[in-house]
């Protein structure tokens, strides 16, 4: 995809991703419930979310949320596609994939503004990962709704946050619980990892 199909000034024919979740703009037969309004840093796109709370919420350490989002960790909430209608500017997003470094709309992808830069989400093949920040919360109930549940990657951290919320070394529920984690989480943790080590041992998988 080149530049201008980027920037939507491509040829009829060629805009089949516009027609697609998340870039879809929904009509007003859709049932769509807007609960929240967002926007990039310039402006220029705009966006809204009938999800009231996010299917997950969770702060990222790892080296390469902290270089493309130039901060310690990534704040993050993930939502299915059809939760999100661009109202402005949806022409205006560029793509990039980091493993081979493009911009054309390849399935996994990061978006931004292409004005102003923006990280707008990372969208994979069946969700979406939107950055709360830009978000427009109208009062401290919204707010929490996004409230972050876990750490991940936390053993990159580059500072640390002693809030009691559950710090995994790296993907949530795959990786070991560290630092100031919950105490009854970690042990929780340890059970199960301990009942799914005795099961594989009784299949012989333990060898």
């Amino acid at each position: 995809m080149d530049k201008d199909q980027a920037r939507g000034k491509e040829t009829e024919g060629m805009s089949e991703w516009k027609q697609r979740p998340p870039y879809r703009i929904h009509e007003s037969n859709d049932n769509f419930d807007a609960r929240y309004e967002a926007s990039c840093h310039c402006g220029k796109v705009k966006y809204q979310l009938s999800r009231e709370e996010p299917l997950d919420s969770k702060l990222c350490h790892c080296t390469t949320c902290q270089t493309q989002h130039a901060a310690p960790f990534q704040w993050a909430a993930i939502f299915h596609k059809e939760d999100i209608s661009f109202t402005n500017g949806h022409h205006d997003l560029e793509w990039y994939d980091p493993t081979d470094k493009s911009i054309e709309h390849k399935l996994p992808c990061k978006v931004r503004c292409s004005f102003c830069h923006s990280p707008i989400m990372d969208e994979g093949r069946n969700m979406i990962l939107l950055f709360p920040s830009l978000v427009h919360f109208k009062n401290d109930q919204d707010k929490a709704n996004f409230k972050p549940r876990c750490h991940m990657f936390y053993g990159q951290r580059v500072m640390d946050i002693p809030d009691g919320l559950p710090k995994w070394s790296g993907l949530n529920n795959e990786s070991d619980l560290i630092e100031d984690s919950p105490p009854e989480l970690v042990k929780q943790t340890e059970r199960k990892r301990e009942e799914e080590r005795a099961k594989r041992f009784e299949k012989g998988e333990n060898k």
